[in-house]
């Protein structure tokens, strides 16, 4: 009897989650800033059943009985961090929390951050309540291949439930956080480039191998190699090879390296990125640029607050990030960064792209999210003022039409 009625419970409590994950509701803004065309001033944004159903002007669209209406000064589309280690990295310095990079080897392309990816982490939810809605995380510099990326939303009780992409980007390092000391290797930034071009040239007779083997009835494939597997998918273009480099001459190895073997390269981080405007553009590589504020020392000492600006004039696709820190709570936040880029000659609709709709096209994402459009998902960012001004407060969080936060932060 007394398992008959836990049944019960359990099923009705699971009816009852289901009906509610999709809530139907309508935004109200004074102004709706869509990152798909130009802003709505007095503007309606219908959410049904998670998917974005409607958008205008609040005086031609008729909110349907029994949606709840929430009503913010400002509505964006939920923001996206383009790089970040949140959900790897612990909010404190405990060891059991900080699985962000791993010391053994400096290459460690096998390595998967939906493995590693802990959605109960507090990071989560306390980016989330500034309007945080999707992040590319992952493994942090360091080693001079770290591992894989992902892409999720901030929300989910597994990392399973809002996975958009559970392999996006493979992390590697060209700067002097990923040299080692004594007799380990890389000591040097030759060494780093030599190790990274002997794997690649392994993979590239791995990948040789696979092929003859599948070609053939009597050749028998090679053992399998996950390393070897996870680096052929980047010399296949399947998979980019997100470089974090920050000093020119790193920058530039960066792209010799793409040249080299014809990859699809990310360009993280880029502190002296604008001293090779030219040459990063003739490359078409993207830049997933710098925390705005990021402290200004070691490969840092030369950046500038302007590198996001200089990039966009030039035409670079750029986005921006939160980063990793290595002291608490282990990441800024995209929102601060982005209005301080905004402070430094982005333009407030170039900011707010950056972070949402141009984030969500550099990571191949922007059929769901990125900006607010019919048949997009229901993720919304709600302010109380301009987002980028630091007296405003984010007031809202909406999620797949799901209302996640209503902390003013």
């Amino acid at each position: 009897m007394k398992s008959h009625y836990l049944l019960v419970l359990s099923l009705t409590l699971s009816v009852a989650w289901s009906a509610n994950t999709y809530a139907q509701l309508a935004i109200h803004g004074d102004i709706i800033y869509t990152s798909a065309g130009e802003s709505i001033k007095d503007g309606m944004l219908v959410i049904r059943d998670g998917k974005i159903s409607t958008i205008g002007k609040a005086s031609e669209i008729r909110v349907p009985d029994g949606f709840r209406t929430i009503k913010a000064a400002v509505v964006t589309p939920g923001l996206i961090d383009s790089h970040c280690t949140v959900g790897l990295s612990g909010i404190l310095n405990y060891d059991h929390d900080q699985d962000q990079i791993e010391r053994s080897s400096p290459v460690q392309p096998q390595l998967r951050a939906l493995d590693a990816y802990n959605s109960h982490e507090e990071l989560v939810e306390w980016v989330r309540s500034f309007g945080i809605t999707t992040i590319h995380t992952g493994h942090a510099p360091g080693e001079l291949i770290s591992g894989q990326t992902l892409v999720t939303k901030t929300i989910g009780n597994t990392v399973d439930d809002n996975l958009l992409c559970e392999s996006r980007a493979l992390a590697a390092t060209l700067a002097s956080v990923a040299l080692k000391s004594g007799a380990s290797s890389p000591g040097t930034r030759g060494k780093m480039m030599a190790m990274l071009r002997a794997e690649l040239i392994k993979a590239q007779e791995y990948h040789s191998k696979v092929q003859a083997a599948e070609a053939s009835e009597e050749q028998d494939p090679p053992p399998r190699d996950l390393r070897l597997e996870t680096l052929s998918k980047v010399l296949a273009r399947e998979l980019p090879l997100m470089i974090t480099a920050h000093r020119a001459q790193d920058i530039n190895n960066a792209l010799r390296l793409a040249r080299e073997f014809n990859m699809e390269v990310w360009l993280d981080g880029g502190a002296e990125a604008y001293l090779l405007v030219d040459e990063i553009k003739q490359a078409g590589v993207p830049v997933i640029v710098h925390p705005t504020m990021i402290r200004p020392n070691g490969e840092y000492e030369n950046f500038s607050f302007e590198t996001a600006a200089t990039l966009a004039k030039a035409g670079i696709p750029i986005a921006l990030q939160a980063g990793y820190e290595a002291y608490v709570p282990k990441t800024r936040v995209v929102l601060f960064e982005a209005g301080m880029a905004a402070a430094n000659g982005l333009s407030f609709q170039q900011a707010l792209n950056a972070i949402t709709i141009d984030a969500a096209r550099l990571l191949k994402i922007d059929d769901r999210v990125g900006s607010l459009e019919v048949g997009k998902d229901g993720d919304v960012a709600l302010y109380d003022g301009d987002p980028f001004e630091y007296t405003s407060h984010c007031i809202g969080v909406i999620i797949n039409g799901k209302v996640v936060s209503e902390i003013k932060r």
